[in-house]
C-alpha cells in the first residue's frame, strides 16, 4: 500500500516561470534593471538562460527615450515577439522605463498584446502589475507621477560580483533644450549619505571592490538637501571605507563641478583619475542655446584645474552634432575644445529630434548630410586623439582589475582583459597562475591602439582579492543551482549544471 507521504514524493512543483530582461539607454537604466531582476527573482522567478532571445515566460523591456529611433526599435522587437506570445499560453510582456513613462496607453494600443507597462516611478510594482494581468487577463498601465520607493531600497540582481553600481540620486533639475529624461525621470531626489554608505559598506562586505555612484547630474548631490559640498563629503567618505578600492562616479555637469570635488578627487587615494566631463557642444552660441549653464572657457579651465591636480587624469565626453542652428563657426568651436582638452574617449552623437522638447521646434535645423559630414570630422579628430593618448601609455606599468566579458576575442588570441586605474581596456597576455574576475594584476603596456592597449609581456604580479573569491563563489553556486524542486524529500544525487553598459551613457548628462 502506498502511503501519502510515498505519493508527495512522485508530484512535482510547477518549474519557475523564467524572466529575460533587454535593456536599452544610459547607466540608470542598467541599474534599474539590475533592481528588476532582483524584484522578478525575489518574486520566484528564475533567469532565462543567455541567448534564449525572448524564450522565456516574461520579457521585460527596459527601455529609453533619448534616441530618435527608441519609438521604432521598441515597436519593432514588440512586433517580432507577438507570435511567440501567440503561440506560447501564459507568457507576458511588460514594458517599463523612459519610453514608457512618456508613451504610456501608445504602448497598449500599438501593441495589445503587451501586458503590463510601467514607469520610471514605480519599478517595485513590475512583479504585483504582471500577476494582476495575469488574474484579470487585460493590459495593466501604471505610470507613477512621483517616486514612489528610492530604487535601492528594492530587491537587487547584480550583475557583476566584483564590482557595483550604487545610486546617490534620481532625477535631474536641469532643463537643457534636447533632452526629455528630466521630464521622465523627475525632479532631483538625493539619497541620505548614510544609506549611501550603508550599501557600500554592505556590498564591500560581499565582495565588491568597485563602486560607481550614480546619478542623473551626480555631482549635483546635495541641492536636494541644501549642502553644495555634500558630493565632495561623500567621496572622502567613500575613502574610508576599507576594502573598497575603486571608486568612480558618472555622469556630473560643468555647472556644478567645483574646485572641492577636484580636490576630493586628487587627494583621496581609492577615488579614481577618471572624469566623463559631457561637453555637449564647444561653442557658447550652441551652448546657450541648449540651455547648458557654461561656456567653453568655464569648461575648458575645468579640465586645467583636474589635470593640474591628477595629472594622469583619463577624461571622456559626450558631444552632440548638428543641434539646430548650429553653423560651421559653431561647429569648429566644438573642435577646438575637442584639440585643447584631449579627451580620452568622446561619445559623439547626432543630434535628434525628441517630441516634447524645445529643441524640437527649434528653427533651423540642420540637413542631415550636413550632421553626417560634421560628425564624421569630429570622429576622426577623436580617433586621432585617443590614440595619441594611448600611446602615452606605453612603456608604463599598469594595475588592472581583472574584467569579465571585456574583451571579445580573448579566447582565440589567449589574453585576458581587465581596466585600468583610469579605466581604460587593456588586455594582457594570460598568465600560467588562475586569474579571476576581480583580481587585480600588475602589467607592462607594449602597445596602444585608439580604444585598447596591449600588454603582450608576462604578468609582473596578480593579487588574488576578495572580489575574486566573490566572483568564484557565485561562479559555483550558479553550476550548483538545481533545475527544479520536488515535493517532500530531496532528490538524491548532483544536480546538473545550469549555464553584462559606456557607453558614455544618455546624451542627456
Amino acid at each position: 500500500m502506498t502511503s501519502s507521504s510515498d505519493r508527495s514524493l512522485a508530484v512535482d512543483v510547477p518549474a519557475p516561470k523564467s524572466y529575460e530582461i533587454r535593456t536599452y539607454g544610459c547607466q540608470m537604466n542598467v541599474h534599474d534593471s539590475e533592481r528588476l531582476s532582483g524584484l522578478l527573482e525575489d518574486a520566484g522567478y528564475v533567469r532565462a538562460p543567455e541567448g534564449s532571445d525572448g524564450d522565456a515566460d516574461v520579457v521585460v523591456f527596459n527601455t529609453c527615450a533619448v534616441r530618435e529611433n527608441a519609438d521604432n526599435r521598441l515597436y519593432g522587437n514588440l512586433g517580432r515577439l507577438a507570435p511567440r506570445k501567440a503561440s506560447r499560453p501564459g507568457m507576458q510582456i511588460a514594458v517599463g522605463g523612459c519610453l514608457a513613462q512618456k508613451d504610456r496607453d501608445t504602448i497598449v494600443k500599438k501593441a495589445p498584446w503587451v501586458d503590463v507597462v510601467f514607469g520610471t516611478h514605480n519599478i517595485g510594482k513590475l512583479p504585483v502589475l504582471l500577476e494582476r494581468a495575469r488574474v484579470q487577463e487585460e493590459a495593466q498601465v501604471e505610470i507613477a507621477e512621483s517616486l514612489e520607493a528610492f530604487p535601492s531600497t528594492l530587491p537587487t540582481r547584480r550583475e557583476s560580483a566584483y564590482a557595483a553600481w550604487v545610486s546617490i540620486s534620481v532625477g535631474c533639475n536641469n532643463t537643457c533644450t534636447f533632452c526629455i529624461v528630466p521630464a521622465l525621470r523627475g525632479k532631483e531626489k538625493d539619497r541620505r549619505t548614510g544609506d549611501i554608505l550603508a550599501e557600500i559598506e554592505a556590498l564591500v562586505g560581499e565582495g565588491v571592490s568597485e563602486i560607481t555612484l550614480l546619478g542623473q547630474n551626480v555631482n549635483a548631490y546635495g541641492s536636494d538637501i541644501g549642502d553644495r559640498e555634500a558630493f565632495s563629503k561623500l567621496l572622502r567618505a567613500c575613502g574610508t571605507i576599507e576594502g573598497l578600492e575603486r571608486v568612480r562616479f558618472t555622469s556630473p555637469h560643468p555647472r556644478d563641478f567645483t574646485d572641492d570635488v577636484i580636490a576630493a578627487m586628487a587627494e583621496t587615494p581609492n577615488v579614481m583619475p577618471q572624469l566623463h566631463m559631457p561637453l555637449q557642444s564647444g561653442s557658447d552660441t550652441v551652448l546657450k542655446a541648449m540651455r547648458r549653464s557654461y561656456r567653453q572657457e568655464r569648461y575648458l579651465k575645468i579640465i586645467e584645474n583636474v589635470r593640474a591636480a591628477i595629472p594622469h587624469a583619463a577624461i571622456t565626453t559626450d558631444i552632440i552634432v548638428g543641434f539646430p542652428g548650429e553653423t560651421e563657426e559653431d561647429f569648429e568651436e566644438t573642435l577646438h575644445v575637442v584639440r585643447e582638452a584631449r579627451f580620452a574617449q568622446a561619445f559623439t552623437f547626432q543630434y535628434s529630434k525628441r517630441p516634447g522638447t524645445p529643441a524640437a521646434t527649434m528653427e533651423n535645423q540642420i540637413p542631415k548630410a550636413v550632421v553626417q559630414a560634421r560628425y564624421e570630422r569630429l570622429v576622426a579628430l577623436q580617433e586621432e586623439i585617443s590614440w595619441e593618448e594611448n600611446k602615452k601609455q606605453v612603456g608604463r606599468t599598469l594595475e588592472l582589475m581583472v574584467a569579465e566579458g571585456e574583451g571579445r576575442k580573448d579566447g582565440t588570441t589567449h589574453r585576458l582583459s581587465g581596466r585600468a586605474a583610469d579605466n581604460r581596456l587593456v588586455h594582457f597576455t594570460k598568465p600560467e597562475q588562475e586569474v579571476r574576475p576581480g583580481d587585480v594584476v600588475t602589467v607592462d603596456i607594449t602597445y596602444a591602439a585608439p580604444h585598447h592597449l596591449l600588454a603582450e609581456g608576462q604578468v609582473l604580479d596578480v593579487r588574488r582579492t576578495r572580489a575574486g573569491d566573490a566572483w568564484e563563489k557565485r561562479t559555483a553556486e550558479k553550476a550548483a543551482k538545481p533545475a527544479g524542486v520536488m515535493l517532500g524529500l530531496p532528490s538524491v544525487g548532483v544536480p546538473a549544471p545550469l549555464p553584462v553598459a559606456t557607453g558614455g551613457g544618455c546624451a542627456s548628462d
